[in-house]
């Protein structure tokens, strides 16, 4: 039986359909370079004439605005092969898909303006405590569409066994909706015992949506696994399935973690619909994650969002079911909650400035966890600033990783950052896939973004960003804790490190924007 079952997942491996597409694609790409390269050895040309085409594209790239570290990988890629890089570059620049995808965001942001508002008057009393985070607020209305909220429990979860408990708990109580947005949904007793409930909510009547990357195709689920759901109820979909035709973006995935029920409770944070994320199974060591539920009025926010992303694929929603969302009015003072999302298609950084402002405007101390470190100058900047001006920053990461390349390129920053006065520590029993800020015992986001350009550039992101709010002292408890458990990186360290690993942070940074 054992042997069948491995012949089995062999034969999947080798012509499951997530694997033809993946080969299909593939031969596109080569296609294309093969395409690329006769092109440029028999189209007649000068020296002189390459090098013109190789600058005006140069000038193109450096020209757009930008971060200049996303766009000097493909200086570097146009100056070694001006046809193959430049063709490419325009290639991705000027991709209909995505450019079609970024129209119809656009329109669901404004289909959802007319239902939820932001109340002035929560604005004007986070502006009497604090000016410039009623200022960053603003920046997230006007760019993002988000608002703060008063009115808002938050508890968080230190571990991910503790929000899966909490979420069977509330999926439960569930009467009117279910809304499930992640990124990873593996089978597994976690997804086993959620769907347990899901099947009996379905009977009582509830209406379950759920959505989930469409590169989980590749390593999780069957391709046609969203047709499995339908049959028992659960209107399913993936965010971007990968097809076999080659597009930019794919790039582009759907990183968020979203539990909404009934607009009264909803989750976030990093944990994933997975055994490894509530330490059922073991791959990198113990599994340090972490999650926040609210219950209260920023609950709507997270709704706002999960609507969004799930109507990107259609065209008719009856908001009105769900937005505005459920008030009802707490016993004490909560402080303020603001989630916010983040999107590749808009020209703003929203993840990335909400973590700079905090470092940027931080008094006593900063302290961050993180799973990846690949930054960009000006996080850096923010880091050492913070840093060098007093402030008690540290940075707590894996020490065992999930992925080579990623843990050599974060090490590839330990340096520079020591030497400005940044702590570091690696949690040595495993991986860390907790995405935290703390700050000055006033303010906290919990969420999906890494500090890597992944998150900060390319994914579609979330987190909940806390004022004011006691789940701030929570937050910061959990990370004095997880300390103990931590080994501190002296600026010497670097030296007993593989000599491969620190080539390889050395030189794969430049070309880190891409990967």
């Amino acid at each position: 039986m054992i042997l069948e079952r491995s012949r089995s997942g062999v034969h999947r491996a080798i012509f499951g359909r997530a694997t033809v597409i993946a080969l299909l694609v593939a031969i596109q790409a080569v296609f294309m370079i093969m395409i690329f390269d006769v092109f440029s050895k028999n189209v007649p040309y000068v020296f002189g004439g390459h090098m013109v085409f190789a600058l005006m594209i140069t000038l193109v790239i450096i020209n757009r605005p930008g971060n200049p570290q996303m766009q000097l990988p493909w200086v570097i890629i146009t100056l070694i092969s001006p046809i193959v890089g430049g063709l490419l570059y325009l290639f991705v620049e000027t991709h209909p898909g995505q450019r079609i995808l970024e129209k119809r965001l656009e329109a669901l942001y404004k289909e959802t303006e007319k239902y939820i508002q932001q109340d002035e008057g929560v604005l004007e009393r986070l502006e009497k405590e604090d000016v410039g985070t009623a200022n960053m607020a603003r920046y997230i209305r006007r760019h993002g569409n988000h608002f703060v909220y008063e009115n808002t429990e938050a508890v968080f979860f230190p571990l991910g066994e503790y929000k899966f408990q909490a979420m069977l708990e509330e999926l439960e109580k569930a009467e009117h909706y279910i809304f499930l947005e992640y990124f990873i949904v593996e089978k597994g007793e976690m997804w086993s015992r959620i769907l347990e409930i899901l099947k009996r909510k379905i009977d009582e009547g509830v209406e379950v949506r759920m959505m989930y990357d469409g590169t989980c195709a590749f390593n999780y689920l069957p391709y046609n696994y969203p047709k499995e759901m339908e049959k028992i109820g659960i209107k399913c979909k993936m965010f971007s399935p990968i097809r076999p035709v080659l597009s930019t973006h794919y790039n582009n995935r759907d990183h968020r973690k979203i539990l909404v029920i009934d607009g009264k409770v909803g989750f976030t944070g990093g944990v994933n619909i997975g055994d490894e994320y509530i330490n059922r199974k073991e791959k990198y060591g113990h599994w340090k994650d972490t999650a926040v539920m609210l219950k209260g009025d920023a609950v709507e926010g997270l709704t706002q969002m999960f609507l969004q992303m799930w109507n990107v694929t259609e065209r008719k929603e009856n908001y009105e079911q769900y937005l505005p969302g459920v008030k009802e009015k707490k016993s004490k003072d909560l402080g303020f909650v603001l989630p916010f999302g983040d999107s590749p298609f808009d020209a703003e950084l929203i993840g990335e400035t909400v973590y700079r402002d905090i470092l940027d405007r931080a008094e006593k101390y900063v302290h961050i966890m993180t799973p990846y470190l690949i930054i960009d100058d000006l996080m850096v900047a923010s880091l050492t600033y913070a840093a060098k001006r007093g402030v008690d920053v540290k940075l707590i990461l894996p020490h065992i990783p999930d992925k080579k390349t990623p843990f050599a390129l974060a090490r590839g920053h330990y340096r520079q950052l020591l030497k400005a006065g940044v702590k570091i520590y690696e949690y040595t029993p495993g991986f860390v896939h907790a995405k935290i800020f703390v700050s000055d015992d006033k303010k906290a986001v919990v969420g999906t973004i890494n500090l890597d350009y992944r998150s900060l550039y390319l994914h579609f992101e979330c987190g909940a960003f806390f004022y004011q709010a006691p789940v701030v002292y929570d937050v910061e408890a959990d990370y004095q804790k997880t300390l103990e458990q931590c080994e501190e990186i002296k600026l010497g360290d670097g030296k007993k490190w593989p000599l491969s690993q620190r080539i390889v942070g050395k030189l794969l940074k430049v070309l880190a924007p891409l990967m």
